[in-house]
């Protein structure tokens, strides 16, 4: 199968190219001018430079393939900058499932996040708004929400390396965010899936029809608390380190002074989904790729290894 693929060469996207090539299917992928060099193995992909914005760019991404994933996904918006959460998740989808239909690609694929229905937050409610559109176009869709992800980050963004990089390595007391005003009662917690078993789970889906018109929740087989995933990856780079509770309403109050500043490490939105927990455990993750999930654990974690040995 010829697969278009929207953010091929982002973190989440490279393991789903690599996944969807070792199953035998071929891949095109739009590629941001300047991009080009942060995909290994572009020789195994057709590439169109271009970007989301230019009909002819998207066209011709999607000229002569079968199905169409769509990947592009921001944590935080720069409004200043054009990057915003109702471009790139929502009005990317618009156009690409638009272009689709045009062209008469059926299948569509969309990596949406776990908790999207509370819509709480822009995020949220441009990830949901982009799942109903796909639906009311009438393609052959399916929908996949991960929990946070992690894994190999091949330099890009990644959950694990941004918590090591923020709060792990440097030589202060790490926060450990909890909701409410009492630890014991506001446990955050998560269900991390590895990036692998998430391209496993588009590359299970693009090739069973059963999937058309179904939504998959992807976790991991653990659900941890935000302290107890900084104690593993502290465990990994063999540092001891002090988690001091923090609740997140007092990190909103500062979230909210600097809000505006890129130098910040949080936003408000990311404190209020964080609050919400992300857990959805790894049943449909099994079922769709008849494997035992990866867990947040040090054999799945060797990577921040090298990132506290300062190779990356």
């Amino acid at each position: 199968m010829n697969v278009a693929i929207i953010g091929g060469t982002g973190f989440v996207g490279s393991h789903i190219v690599d996944a969807l090539h070792e199953a035998g299917h071929s891949t095109s992928l739009l590629v941001r001018p300047g991009s080009e060099d942060k995909f290994v193995g572009v020789e195994r992909s057709r590439l169109t430079i271009g970007d989301l914005h230019t009909a002819e760019a998207v066209d011709a991404v999607l000229e002569g393939c079968d199905a169409v994933i769509y990947l592009v996904g921001i944590l935080r918006a720069f409004p200043r900058r054009g990057i915003t959460f109702e471009n790139a998740h929502y009005g990317g989808v618009v156009r690409i499932a638009d272009a689709a239909v045009k062209l008469g690609i059926r299948r569509f694929l969309l990596m949406s996040s776990n908790g999207v229905e509370a819509e709480a937050t822009p995020y949220q409610r441009t990830k949901r708004d982009a799942e109903r559109y796909v639906e009311k176009k009438g393609l052959e869709f399916t929908v996949l929400r991960p929990s946070v992800i992690f894994g190999d980050p091949r330099g890009r963004m990644e959950f694990v390396t941004q918590l090591y990089r923020d709060m792990v390595r440097p030589p202060v007391p790490a926060l450990g965010f909890y909701a409410g005003w009492r630890p014991a009662t506001g446990r955050i917690e998560m269900s991390p899936v590895h990036v692998r078993d998430v391209a496993n789970a588009f590359v299970a889906v693009l090739e069973n029809p059963a999937t058309v018109g179904e939504t998959y929740e992807l976790g991991g087989p653990e659900t941890l608390s935000w302290s107890e995933m900084l104690q593993r990856i502290t465990a990994v780079v063999g540092k001891r380190k002090l988690i001091i509770p923090m609740p997140i309403a007092l990190m909103r109050a500062a979230a909210t002074l600097f809000d505006w500043a890129p130098f910040f490490p949080v936003t408000r939105d990311q404190l209020t989904m964080l609050e919400q927990g992300n857990v959805c455990g790894d049943s449909a993750l099994r079922v769709l790729t008849q494997r035992t999930a990866r867990s947040f654990r040090a054999e799945n974690l060797d990577y921040i290894r090298v990132l506290d040995s300062g190779g990356a």
